[in-house]
């Protein structure tokens, strides 16, 4: 793999729209290069309004050589004068190269160190932002803080905060919108990223899709939706050092930021990642990794937060009703062969009957304050299904998984009954106010149509319902239980 060089760069414009000129040459730079820090624009605070220099440094990386690094930034000044008008014969746009690793040259074409970091206020003063350390000189000990004090009085340089020059005295969010209505929920869906999440005592990336809302005032017009990509920016930079301990956690740290970030009331997020469960096919032994959905929900009030789990897996199911009808027709069969009734059932007992077969995709949540292991809410979502599946099948497993579905026929809402029944048993340290969303949709395998059933509700209304203490099925949907204070205040 080529080294990397380090080099500094200074861009300028003079005139056209010299914001966009330096942002073009900017995106362009990257082109060959990667740039690991810049400053914020700066222009020099001349009497002279028509030819101001505006200007800003960049750190880069670059496989690129001095002398091929100069040709790619000439290339580059060439290709935005070509886009945009010269005026009075100066170039709308000039890239410098300050220093290069530890380089000195001399030559017609390229000085390093550069010249004007002996000399020039306005290259100095935004490198002092992102190296004020720096040493201009390889030999010397002289720093850019060191040269900037000895030029102070060597003219005047500004610092240019865009966002606050722009004309944004008009917040249209914070306007009164024409309908003074209040919104529930409000936000940004499907912002895709890479979050670190803990696994094992070590960081594991995933690939995941994030969705934020806020509740919205009637007097207000709309939220502030740059801050919610703010708040995921500065949580994944925090977290990318120190890697959340689940994908509930951060989707809580997630909501108590936009909660405040919006000064809302109620605010809610949603994470979905990819993961992978190592498990070992059923008769040869193979290990294999399979893909599961990973799933992160959370809600914030000033008062309350509330946190779930989940996850969504795929298994398959053999149809109960047709492996009935198949059942009939064999023993009919039989019995035309000379079988006797009992005889007929003897063998259909022995043997599974064939069936119908859906691929299902189970989904299961949990909310409560103790910990729940995604991983085990995997296993229990496969062994409430007819079989669970894999990517890698040799032929033994192939038997094992379809002998399995046959022997176990499930309706859509047997499995979902199923899921329930054992994450009571198997979870039973749960308290009776844990919240439960199972769901199953079975993808028909004959029918043109899909198959769904679901339960939201109380561990403890589950539980009653087990022990027959209560006939009357109670429910409560996940925006209910998220909402929780919120809603009963507000009511």
């Amino acid at each position: 793999m080529p080294a990397l060089h380090q080099a500094f760069l200074n861009i300028s414009s003079y005139t056209g729209d010299r914001l966009v000129n330096i942002l073009e040459a900017v995106q362009l730079v990257q082109t060959r290069t990667f740039i690991r820090k810049i400053s914020s624009f700066y222009e020099d605070d001349e009497t002279d309004t028509k030819n101001r220099q505006l200007n800003r440094v960049c750190l880069l990386q670059t496989e690129l050589l001095p002398q091929e690094l100069i040709h790619h930034l000439q290339w580059i000044e060439k290709r935005v004068r070509t886009r945009k008008s010269i005026r009075n014969g100066v170039g709308i746009i000039k890239l410098e190269i300050l220093l290069f690793d530890d380089v000195v040259m001399d030559t017609p074409e390229l000085m390093l160190p550069h010249p004007l970091l002996y000399t020039t206020i306005s290259i100095l003063q935004p490198l002092l932002e992102i190296a004020p350390k720096l040493a201009i000189h390889p030999e010397s000990g002289v720093t850019v803080e060191d040269m900037l004090l000895s030029l102070e009085s060597k003219g005047s340089l500004k610092k240019l905060d865009y966002a606050n020059t722009l004309n944004l005295a008009d917040d249209a969010q914070q306007a009164r919108p024409t309908i003074p209505l209040a919104l529930s929920r409000v936000g940004v869906a499907s912002l895709s990223r890479i979050i670190m999440i803990s696994k094992n005592g070590k960081a594991i990336p995933f690939h995941a899709e994030l969705d934020f809302y806020a509740d919205l005032k009637s007097n207000q017009a709309g939220v502030h939706m740059s801050r919610f990509n703010d708040v995921l920016e500065d949580v994944v930079i925090e977290f990318t050092k120190e890697p959340s301990l689940d994908i509930e956690c951060l989707a809580e740290t997630l909501a108590q930021q936009v909660l405040k970030s919006q000064e809302a009331e109620y605010a809610e997020v949603h994470i979905r990642g990819k993961s992978a469960l190592q498990k070992t096919t059923p008769v040869s032994g193979k290990e294999t990794h399979e893909i599961y959905t990973l799933i992160g929900i959370a809600a914030a009030t000033k008062n309350h937060v509330r946190r779930l789990v989940g996850i969504e897996t795929e298994g398959v199911t053999a149809c109960p009703c047709a492996q009935g009808l198949m059942r009939s027709h064999s023993e009919n069969i039989l019995k035309d062969e000379g079988f006797s009734q009992e005889e007929a059932k003897k063998i259909l007992n022995i043997l599974p009957a064939p069936s119908h077969n859906q691929r299902g995709r189970g989904t299961l949540i949990i909310g409560s304050s103790q910990r729940v292991a995604a991983e085990n809410l995997v296993h229990i979502v496969e062994a409430s299904m007819s079989s669970e599946t894999y990517e890698l099948l040799k032929r033994p497993d192939e038997f094992m998984v379809v002998n399995k579905a046959h022997h176990n026929p499930m309706f859509v809402e047997d499995v979902v009954r199923e899921m329930l029944l054992n994450v009571v048993e198997v979870l039973h340290f749960l308290p009776d106010d844990a919240f439960i969303l199972a769901k199953q949709v079975n993808y028909e395998g004959i029918h043109k149509h899909d198959a769904y059933a679901e339960r939201n509700a109380l561990l403890g209304n589950i539980r009653d319902e087990l022990d027959q203490k209560n006939s009357f099925s109670k429910h409560i949907s996940l925006h209910d239980w998220l909402r929780g204070d919120y809603q009963q205040a507000h009511s």
